[in-house]
């Protein structure tokens, strides 16, 4: 069915930027919401954002102003920005896929976002 890879997960420097990428493959038969999420190690996964099909954001508060999410031209890709990374940024980022009208809930496996002090 449907399949999220994300990429762009690495090492970077404190104050360094980022840019995570995902791309699903399959049909998504429905509106749909893309986002990203983040788990820290020994911490609950969280909203990082989410852009619906009309292009609305929701972002984490105090995430605002550092992360930008987007969508591609191709509406299979969405795009995480992150700017002035801390090292409290660090956690596995995953991307997802939510229906609004018909229901789907898909996961991708998740891209490493270490950064160093």
């Amino acid at each position: 069915q449907v399949q999220l890879v994300e990429s762009g997960g690495g090492l970077v420097q404190a104050g360094g930027s980022l840019r995570l990428s995902c791309a699903a493959s399959g049909y998504i038969f429905s509106t749909f919401v893309m986002g990203w999420y983040r788990q820290a190690p020994g911490k609950q996964r969280e909203l990082v954002a989410t852009i619906t099909s009309d292009g609305i954001t929701n972002y984490a508060d105090s995430l605002k102003g550092r992360f930008t999410i987007s969508r591609g031209n191709a509406k299979n890709t969405v795009y995480l920005q992150m700017n002035s990374l801390k090292p409290e940024d660090t956690a596995v980022y995953y991307c997802n896929v939510k229906g609004v009208v018909i229901y789907m809930d898909y996961w991708g496996k998740g891209t490493l976002v270490t950064v160093s002090s």
